[in-house]
């Protein structure tokens, strides 16, 4: 299902409870939602669809198809830049640090965890959710 975006920025601060095996239903509500807004964004976090759970999706820059991750967590990241962003949940751009290299690990909808590394672009997008499941927003 299509959700409506959440713009309200003290929802959005509070930190994501985990995520588990009964919370599919807000992966597939996330994937369906990023779908629909493909054209201006390339990552969501669940409370930005108004539930605050530790789920992302993103768009992979090279092979243009979205992934899903439950919990996910960044082990290492590298080579720090200063980038401009933008939010579907906010107005405007704003500058944020983020890194060329991150290593992720992360579980899929089956509770099975998973360790990658991720570079530039994506790299980027996944902080940026990531941060929103902290409830850091840029």
């Amino acid at each position: 299902m299509i959700r409506e975006i959440i713009h309200d920025t003290a929802m959005l601060s509070i930190p994501a409870d985990p995520a588990d095996e009964s919370d599919i239903a807000v992966a597939d509500d996330l994937q369906d939602t990023l779908k629909a807004n493909r054209e201006i964004c390339v990552g969501l976090a669940a409370n930005m669809i108004g539930i605050n759970k530790a789920i992302i999706v993103y768009t992979d820059t090279d092979t243009g198809e979205q992934f899903e991750m439950f919990n996910p967590a960044i082990l290492k990241k590298s080579s720090a830049y200063e980038a401009e962003e933008g939010c579907l949940s906010l107005e405007g751009t704003r500058k944020a640090v983020r890194y060329h290299k991150i290593l992720v690990q992360w579980d899929d909808r089956s509770m099975e965890s998973h360790t990658r590394a991720f570079f530039n672009d994506t790299a980027q997008i996944i902080l940026h959710e990531t941060d929103h499941c902290h409830g850091i927003l840029i």
